[in-house]
């Protein structure tokens, strides 16, 4: 099955002020980003923690400050669906008041519905018992609905595009792998067209690369692809060794992508490629929670150190021994 969650968090991260500029205009509006966003995984997981009815998938929650002029700062809570799912509402709400009510803020929660079904449209929750009444609406954007904007997203400098339409192809192509290889080339070809640095490349390639995921026997067919498409722009990114340390821990398993990861990026004195390996293992060990910690402990941590905390990460029984273990 198609990964669009853990994909779309790592886009939020990376991608933050140029999704809201897509997805919620008149919020972006709002917003003075002349001030840098503060991510909130650590309060929200706190939020997370406490609840009593089975998982929960929340996934970002981000300080803003308002152009408004208020000191007041704003949390906005990113909420991505990719199925329908009656409780959705209900959740929405459950995480909006458990927010309003631990932090004392203002709270925007912000729907982001990723599935296929163009009649499911959740935008609200209402509770109604002996003339007590509640209504609660909140923002939506259905990413299916960019299907009618598939020119504009074509012809848009902004990285987040490019990942809907991934998204969309990936929705439209999951019985039609032939076809979904031809999209992935495609919007491989747009990556190196729109004159993105080496790194954004990287980045952005990485995230398509997630969403469309590919059989094994056509991933020969689309390398060799990359590899045209890099020859014709003169730009070898991917097929260099940063391709190694931020795909192949995926494509070819934890070991031997950690392992290639670390050897090549050694050689290169490429940092990043480490840091992206280590987070890749320990979000496949220890999920979500993982990779707050991950990024604690490779913050300004030269080669000698990624490399021990990269091997420890293989082997420790949890994230906290981890921490523990590199703790500054």
């Amino acid at each position: 099955m198609t990964e669009f969650d853990h994909p779309w968090k790592e886009a939020i991260d990376e991608y933050f002020s140029f999704f809201v500029l897509l997805c919620f205009p008149e919020i972006f509006a709002q917003i003075d980003w002349s001030v840098a966003p503060r991510l909130l995984d650590k309060e929200l997981q706190q939020i997370a923690s406490q609840s009593e009815s089975g998982v929960r998938y929340v996934d970002k929650l981000v300080e803003v400050k308002l152009l408004s002029g208020e000191v007041e700062w704003v949390l906005i809570h990113i909420e991505f669906q990719n199925q329908k799912e009656t409780e959705f509402p209900k959740r929405m709400f459950s995480y909006f008041y458990r927010l309003t009510d631990k932090y004392d803020r203002r709270v925007v929660s912000l729907a982001v519905l990723g599935d296929g079904n163009p009649q499911w449209r959740p935008s609200s929750y209402s509770l109604a018992t002996l003339g007590c009444e509640l209504e609660f609406r909140f923002p939506m954007v259905k990413l299916l609905d960019f299907e009618a904007r598939t020119d504009e997203l074509e012809s848009s400098a902004n990285p987040v595009s490019l990942l809907i339409l991934a998204h969309l192809h990936a929705l439209r192509t999951q019985r039609r792998p032939s076809d979904r290889l031809q999209w992935k080339i495609k919007l491989v070809r747009a990556l190196y067209e729109r004159g993105y640095s080496k790194l954004e490349v990287l980045k952005i390639f990485r995230l398509i690369d997630w969403m469309l995921d590919l059989p094994k026997d056509l991933e020969p067919t689309f390398r060799t692809a990359v590899e045209q498409i890099e020859e014709e722009k003169n730009m070898p990114y991917v097929t260099s060794i940063e391709r190694l340390a931020h795909a192949e821990g995926i494509e070819q398993g934890i070991e031997q992508g950690i392992e290639q990861g670390l050897e090549q990026g050694l050689e290169q004195g490429l940092e990043q490629g480490i840091e992206r390996s280590i987070e890749i293992l320990v979000r496949k060990r220890f999920g979500e929670i993982g990779i707050s910690i991950a990024r604690e402990l490779t913050s300004d941590s030269d080669l000698p150190r990624l490399e021990q905390i990269l091997e420890s990460a293989a082997t420790v029984q949890s994230v906290d021994q981890l921490r523990t273990m590199f703790a500054r």
